[in-house]
């Protein structure tokens, strides 16, 4: 080691005055940044436990003058249906997530592989079909004449399997890990899917973890295709489409009685409105913190080695 590494290990490069300066105002940017992201949702959280007549008064508030959770209770006057939101939501959730995580993984990692024959033809149609698409009308047709999946739960959780981005994506990644590992796998004597399962898969955790949160928020908040493919005979629908329900139903309310010159006073639309985005929102909010590490790496793990 020379005289200046020596001296550069014993005593630590100081930091001008100039980097300090950068740095300071930095971390006071991203503060305000974030307190800014963070303000809309405060914003809601607030109103929604604010009296209606407050709110006609004084507008939106981060804190409430007039604390209230009467708007929650309208919400939850029928726990029943809620709550099977709620589990219909969440199943559909979980297996979808499990079920098209696994799909999306073996999918990139097939057409990664440089001794795959036809992985150029096989991107180009998953590509294509970024650009194009059949439409509204032939979609409805296929899932209600063709697969007969009318007010049927597979007609919400085929659709948001598979993704072309997420494919891309998750291609993207697995191709930084060296195909050297496969290769010494396969002189062990491993099969493709046992390479698959035990060397890639706990290889792209951070991956798995970003495309898994893409899945799972798609299934979190579908709402479309619940309202195109299931009636009103299907006891439990999602939750975004039982919420959705509620806020045009309250829609629906206010705007007939301002037909009809009545007063709504004692009705609280608006905060009844805020209160179902904080239910709707909420377990992701929760959720998103413990998975932040991994959707940030996947996210530039995939854009810089693609």
């Amino acid at each position: 080691m020379t005289a200046k590494a020596t001296a550069t290990a014993t005593h630590p490069v100081r930091k001008d005055g100039s980097s300090i300066v950068v740095r300071v105002f930095s971390y006071i940017f991203i503060g305000l940044f974030s307190v800014g992201c963070l303000l809309p949702f405060l914003l809601v959280l607030g109103t929604s436990f604010t009296a209606e007549s407050t709110i006609k008064k004084f507008g939106f508030n981060l804190w409430p003058k007039d604390f209230s959770t009467f708007a929650y209770k309208i919400v939850f006057e029928n726990p029943n249906q809620i709550l099977g939101a709620y589990l219909v939501t969440v199943g559909l959730t979980v297996v979808g997530t499990a079920i098209g995580l696994f799909i999306v993984a073996m999918t990139g990692y097939a057409l990664q592989r440089p001794d795959f024959e036809y992985r150029n033809n096989i991107s180009f149609y998953i590509y294509f079909t970024t650009l194009f698409s059949g439409g509204l009308v032939p979609f409805y047709l296929l899932i209600t004449q063709y697969l007969h999946l009318k007010d049927s739960y597979l007609a919400v959780l085929l659709p948001a399997l598979l993704s072309p981005f997420l494919i891309i994506m998750m291609k993207s990644f697995i191709r930084s890990i060296p195909h050297a590992i496969t290769e010494s796998a396969k002189i062990d004597g491993a099969g493709d899917f046992t390479i698959f399962l035990k060397l890639i898969l706990p290889m792209s955790t951070p991956a798995l973890a970003t495309i898994g949160l893409f899945i799972a928020l798609g299934y979190w908040n579908e709402w479309y295709n619940s309202m195109l493919f299931l009636s009103a005979d299907v006891k439990y629908r999602p939750l975004q489409l039982f919420l959705y329900n509620v806020v045009t139903t309250a829609d629906f309310v206010r705007n007939s009685a301002a037909a009809s010159n009545v007063q709504l006073r004692d009705v609280p639309l608006e905060s009844m409105k805020m209160a179902t985005a904080v239910i709707a929102t909420g377990p992701v909010i929760l959720f998103y913190p413990f998975i932040q590490r991994f959707f940030i790496q996947g996210i530039t793990v995939g854009a810089v080695k693609g």
